[in-house]
């Protein structure tokens, strides 16, 4: 298992970004969390295999219907715990 925190910036706020990559993750079995951040981004902490990593940072660069991204940031680091699901932080 591999952990990527992503930082995805552009008009990523108000148009769904985080309930969809919610439900991506959960489709590519991943676990880990999604939020918006207070300067207009939107940062994931993702952990699954590579492939699904893959799959989902690449996914990342399209996001919803309503997004408009400008970029994605993608750093591998050590997952500081154990999570069970894919959950939207506030």
């Amino acid at each position: 298992m591999v952990c990527f925190r992503v930082l995805i910036s552009g008009q990523v706020q108000g148009v769904g970004y985080r309930y969809s990559t919610r439900e991506k993750a959960q489709k590519l079995g991943l676990v880990g969390w999604v939020r918006n951040l207070p300067n207009g981004r939107v940062e994931a902490l993702i952990v699954g295999d590579c492939t699904q990593i893959e799959s989902m940072v690449a996914w990342f660069h399209d996001g919803p219907p309503a997004a408009n991204v400008a970029t994605v940031e993608a750093k591998e680091e050590m997952s500081p715990q154990k999570f069970e699901s894919f959950e939207i932080r506030r």
